[in-house]
């Protein structure tokens, strides 16, 4: 259904210039400073449009080259006119666009000039996309979604997210965050991350977890929730009513969540169905830790059941009880899905991997122009 990708042994340098409206940092900015990355080591020449004053502008490695921007609203007419003219002097080869502030406020010529990539990452409304000359989605559900609003089949690209290789951590570094977060040294420890926000299920898990006991072959069972959000007093007024408040450690939103995956014995990801892909998952692969997942849209499409995670219904605690348990009381199970889930990693979503098939298709797109 999607543009067949073959890897070329030579590529041709471009120039790409990519545009992020966000005001904070989550999952698609991380990927796009991730992607800006492999593709300068690639040898391309990147940019970076970023909203002045936030948390992407922070984050930015100081090797890639950047320009702020209002990027105040969606309709910021003045924002627009600056992105065109950075456009007209920069003369990128790509501009690619992340999310709608972003592709909206960018408007190119599709006679002459950049190519306009707009970069998918969920169900979002369209209606400010039409105007990109070609568009990528991170799943195939979000690729099959533009195909049924009208979109060119020959314009719309599936490429997944890729994770980089976990940096190491130290047992005397697992061992002071042990004790940060009040964890005992011999606890059995479930970790989860993410925003508290309706769509991640963190109140099924909550749930789920009270279902367990309170020990699982004579270890005590902690869960760990790393990430903030609206919900997040909900949530913890929640756990205290189920009675979890000593057995729930609360983490924050951390801008390396690497330490948490390496002290966790059990990934879980509770989100419910409109999640679109869930960067947790390549995550706990990535780490070689062991999953549970819920059987969202972005996870069905990912996942294998009994393989390379261990699959639950979402919105469902009971289920989702079970299957932590399930994991949990089979240690071989347990490493088995987890080698299978890195063996996935190595093979499909490297940063090598992932670099290539965008550089491939800015070529191919470049070709057609």
């Amino acid at each position: 259904m999607f543009p067949f990708t073959v890897f070329f042994l030579d590529f041709v340098v471009t120039s790409s210039l990519h545009v992020v409206g966000s005001k904070t940092l989550g999952g698609a900015e991380r990927f796009c400073l991730r992607l800006l990355e492999g593709l300068r080591e690639s040898g391309d020449e990147v940019g970076l449009v970023h909203r002045r004053g936030s948390e992407v502008a922070d984050a930015v490695p100081p090797s890639i080259a950047t320009h702020p921007s209002p990027l105040r609203t969606v309709w910021d007419p003045l924002s627009r006119r600056d992105i065109a003219g950075l456009i007209r002097r920069l003369r990128p080869d790509i501009v690619q666009t992340y999310m709608g502030r972003a592709t909206r406020q960018t408007r190119l010529s599709r006679r002459k000039g950049p190519v306009h990539v707009a970069r998918l990452g969920g169900y979002y409304k369209l209606n400010g996309y039409f105007h990109a000359h070609a568009w990528i989605g991170n799943t195939r559900g979000v690729c099959d979604y533009m195909l049924e609003a009208g979109l060119p089949v020959a314009r719309v690209h599936h490429i997944s997210n890729f994770i980089d290789e976990p940096a190491p951590v130290s047992d005397a570094d697992l061992d002071a965050l042990r004790g940060e977060l009040g964890i005992p040294e011999d606890a059995l420890t479930l970790m989860t991350a993410g925003r508290f926000v309706p769509v991640k299920g963190h109140c099924h898990l909550l749930e789920a977890f009270a279902r367990l006991p309170d020990e699982i072959g004579g270890r005590p069972l902690w869960l760990v929730m790393v990430g903030d959000g609206p919900l997040q007093g909900g949530l913890g007024d929640q756990a205290r009513q189920l009675g979890l408040e000593n057995r729930v450690a609360w983490a924050g939103w951390r801008t390396e969540p690497g330490p948490f995956f390496q002290l966790a014995d059990l990934v879980v990801f509770p989100s419910l169905e409109m999640e679109t892909l869930g960067n947790v998952i390549l995550e706990a692969w990535a780490h070689r830790r062991p999953l549970v997942t819920t059987r969202f849209r972005g996870a069905r499409e990912l996942t294998h059941h009994g393989e390379d995670a261990w699959q639950a219904p979402c919105a469902d605690s009971e289920a989702l009880a079970e299957a932590i348990r399930r994991v949990l009381t089979d240690p071989e199970l347990g490493r088995d899905m987890a080698a299978r889930g890195r063996g996935r990693i190595d093979q499909e979503f490297t940063r090598q991997v992932i670099v290539g098939q965008y550089r491939e298709l800015y070529q191919q797109l470049l070709a057609g122009r």
